[in-house]
């Protein structure tokens, strides 16, 4: 459950330093990594969970009507496609989300 977590330990992406919270604990940063990068609480895009098919349709999942005659009789079942089926990819969020990690507690409720 809940695997979208991020998966380096010993340091908080949002966070000024390594682990610690500041020198009275009060101040959260949300300053920057040591180093040239900038981090961000925002997440912009995201791995899509559609897939292309040979037509070129887009789908969650795909299916596949099949006669089958069984004592005489004529069934018709639903076969599920898995095979030569393309991951959509990287998709733009339409709003910017905040991070799963984000260390804030935004709202009290």
């Amino acid at each position: 459950m809940g695997g979208s977590g991020s998966k380096v330990k010993g340091s908080w992406p949002f966070t000024g330093s390594g682990g610690d919270s500041g020198a009275d604990g009060s101040e959260q940063s949300l300053a920057r990594l040591k180093g040239s990068r900038n981090a961000t609480p925002f997440v912009f895009t995201r791995r899509s969970s559609l897939y292309f098919d040979e037509d070129g349709d887009l789908a969650h999942e795909f299916y596949e009507e099949t006669v089958v005659t069984k004592n005489g009789r004529r069934r018709s079942k639903l076969k599920r496609i898995q095979k030569n089926l393309i991951p959509q990819g990287i998709v733009k969020l339409d709003h910017p989300c905040i991070h799963v990690d984000f260390p804030i507690v935004l709202c009290e409720g």
